[in-house]
């Protein structure tokens, strides 16, 4: 079954995120994805806050890097809100993005191998078993929660490149793919991961009467994508080469996004007329993607919102 999801942008005001939960499970989106960026606010306070908040929308944490918090406790956490939640939660955890983790000290020598054995430690103890044994950073051994969900929540990684989409798919129940997603990443991540999973996707999203407007207003939300740490969302582009060019001839990543053409815009973003936007989210459900989320990329978020449920199916 494939899901449209939206996020909860991690610079709303405080005072408008419940609304804004309540608001996404009113108009029908089957998931809302909280984030835990440093400087922002905490991924499991902000999902126990919305699940409490909402009565059916599934609420997904993308992501909890591995180095913040101790296996046994981040176990906890996920076991107290999926037994109180039961079937509404989604977990996700990553390596967080490097300068972030070095900054808090917290940025290992191996991330792959963090990110293993803290993927394990924490999915073993949700199932109610023993900690295993431990490894060169995590170690949790024998340790038991007890307090367990009758059905443990799905643990999905947020990772880009492709050793970590391979290690997602041997020790996780599939990958969440920041944005940009396009289709054909959709489709090399899936070569990677190796084995059926959940493949849940990010992309920036606005949606109104005017398609070409719709796409400039997002264009903001690609500023970055032409920096080194997402070289492999666009390597599988068909004009990924020309779109290397373009930000090495652009004098910072505003002109960047401002100047590319219209139709890259069309592939890396989900902006346009609403069937334009069903359409790409479609291109992605058919590339392999279980779950699209939509990053509402205007200023006016909970308006936004609205016009993004527009593509939901009628």
């Amino acid at each position: 079954m494939t899901r449209i999801g939206v996020m909860l942008p991690r610079d709303l005001p405080a005072g408008q995120v419940l609304d804004y939960a309540r608001r996404a499970d009113e108009l029908g989106f089957d998931e809302l994805w909280v984030v835990e960026d440093l400087g922002f606010r905490g991924g499991v306070a902000q999902a126990g806050a919305v699940l409490a908040a909402t009565s059916r929308i599934v609420v997904g944490i993308g992501i909890l890097p591995a180095g913040a918090r101790n296996a046994a406790f981040a176990a906890m956490e996920l076991a107290t809100l999926a037994q109180l939640f039961p079937g509404r939660l989604i977990a996700g955890i990553g390596h967080g993005m490097p300068p972030w983790m070095r900054e808090v000290g917290a940025w290992p020598a191996s991330p792959l191998t963090l990110l293993e054995e803290y993927t394990v430690a924490v999915r073993t103890l949700l199932r109610g078993s023993p900690g295993p044994a431990a490894g060169r950073y995590v170690n949790v051994e024998g340790v038991v929660i007890g307090e367990v969900p009758a059905q443990a929540p799905p643990v999905v990684l947020g990772v880009r490149g492709p050793k970590s989409i391979a290690l997602a798919g041997r020790v996780s129940d599939g990958v969440l793919l920041a944005e940009p997603a396009a289709p054909p990443y959709v489709e090399a991540s899936l070569g990677h991961l190796g084995a059926p999973a959940q493949v849940i996707t990010y992309d920036a999203a606005v949606v109104g009467d005017d398609g070409a407007a719709a796409r400039d207003l997002v264009r903001p939300g690609l500023a970055w994508i032409g920096e080194p740490d997402w070289a492999p969302h666009l390597a599988p582009l068909p004009f990924a080469d020309d779109l290397a060019a373009h930000r090495r001839a652009s004098a910072g990543p505003d002109e960047f996004a401002a100047t590319m053409p219209d139709a890259w815009v069309r592939e890396l973003a989900l902006a346009g007329t609403p069937d334009e936007v069903r359409a790409r989210i479609a291109a992605r459900h058919a590339a392999g993607a279980t779950s699209v989320v939509l990053i509402p990329a205007e200023p006016d978020r909970l308006d936004a919102l609205t016009r993004l449920a527009q593509v939901l199916p009628r």
